[in-house]
């Protein structure tokens, strides 16, 4: 059996810790609220396996998906807490996800009957969530057929009405106007429901912004995602809890040489030397998700200095320009995201250089990037935010 080699040339680490401190965070704006971790997306890069099973130890025990291969392989990894499939899901897919006891999120008439009948007749009713469309303009119910699709026969026998869910389409926009909309209309809906003796367990709307900034939509459950991993995307920082970004990933400079004015470095000679310049060669390139946007235009830390990607990015190599940097040598360390000295990169730096969001910066880490975990405190030490 291959053993991944001891020394990669890049690598990813993950600082449990600070995920419990972000966790600290959540719980503190919510404090009613049960937190649904989102650990979709390889936990948006950083691992599912790992942060589910160390959150568990945090006393979170419900999690979310977005497919329901995700869920089976939180399942066959041994994960036996709720897990809520949240995007879209076809009927092919029910048998499965009913055999691995996951829990769906319905948003059609249609979908709940033909997902009411793969049901065993003689098993006890199954838990779902339906979603109702507040505003997003992707999945849900509208608010004013809710009623009669709760109403259907399949809840009165098959189906268990769980949860109750909305998404909130611009919680981190300065504007509030739509997200208070959106809030009045799933309030509006759930009190109709109310009125005719139809409630259940969990309703849901807030997103890791909502938890920040809206204490309307602290319903029973709340949905942190990108601010459990240290980052938010809210328009005005002022108003976000100090959260702290838990990934930090690092390449080992490979090569050194000199180039002299007029040289170029790397495909199409996008880059061209003005200067005698010393290049150094990291291994890692758009194949390990360092975009090729960051083309001569990101930044890596080495000697606790920022120095700037020079040339095209490639698959497998990216250059930097290490002339004003003295002392480096093949085997030192390159940050590309995380602290060197009073340096810091963060993926909200890389997301700014791509004119992108962090959440895509840390999904598109790539899978041959080896992840390795500091080791998690004990839970009562990590229970609070630190001062």
């Amino acid at each position: 059996m291959y053993t991944p080699s001891q020394f990669p040339p890049t690598s990813v680490s993950v600082d449990l810790n600070a995920l419990a401190q972000n966790l600290a965070h959540v719980r503190r704006l919510a404090p009613r609220s049960e937190v649904l971790a989102i650990v979709k997306a390889n936990a948006y890069g950083h691992g599912a396996l790992e942060l589910t099973r160390t959150l568990q130890q945090l006393a979170v025990h419900r999690f979310g998906v977005a497919t329901v291969d995700e869920g089976i392989a939180l399942r066959q990894a041994g994960i036996h807490d709720a897990i809520l499939v949240m995007g879209p899901t076809v009927p092919a897919q029910f048998p499965d996800l009913i055999a691995h006891r996951l829990t769906p999120v319905l948003y059609r008439s249609d979908m709940v009957q033909v997902f009411a009948a793969t049901i065993s007749p003689n098993a006890a009713p199954y838990s779902v969530h339906v979603k109702i469309e507040t505003g997003m303009g992707r999945l849900g119910v509208l608010p004013q057929e809710v009623p009669d699709l709760v109403a259907m026969p399949a809840f009165c026998a098959t189906l268990r009405l769980e949860g109750l869910m909305t998404h909130l389409a611009d919680a981190d926009n300065t504007e509030t106007t739509h997200t208070e909309k959106q809030l009045a209309e799933f309030q509006q809906t759930l009190d109709t429901l109310r009125q005719r003796g139809i409630s259940c367990p969990l309703t849901h709307a807030a997103n890791s912004a909502g938890i920040i900034k809206y204490p309307a939509s602290l319903y029973s459950l709340v949905r942190p995602g990108i601010m459990l991993y240290g980052y938010h995307t809210l328009s005005n920082a002022a108003a976000a809890p100090e959260l702290k970004p838990i990934l930090t990933w690092k390449a080992t400079i490979a090569h050194l040489h000199n180039i002299q004015p007029g040289d170029s470095v790397s495909y199409n000679r996008t880059f061209v030397a003005s200067r005698r310049s010393r290049i150094a060669v990291l291994p890692m390139g758009y194949a390990d998700g360092y975009n090729r946007l960051l083309s001569n235009r990101g930044m890596v830390l080495i000697g606790g200095r920022r120095v700037p990607v020079v040339g095209r990015v490639c698959m497998d190599m990216t250059m930097v320009d290490v002339t004003d940097v003295p002392g480096v040598q093949v085997g030192h360390e390159a940050i590309l995201i995380g602290q060197q000295g009073q340096e810091r990169i963060t993926a909200a730096d890389l997301a700014a250089w791509q004119q992108t969001i962090p959440y895509e910066v840390l999904c598109a880490i790539g899978q041959r990037v080896p992840r390795h975990y500091l080791p998690l405190l004990s839970a009562d030490k990590t229970s609070s935010p630190k001062k």
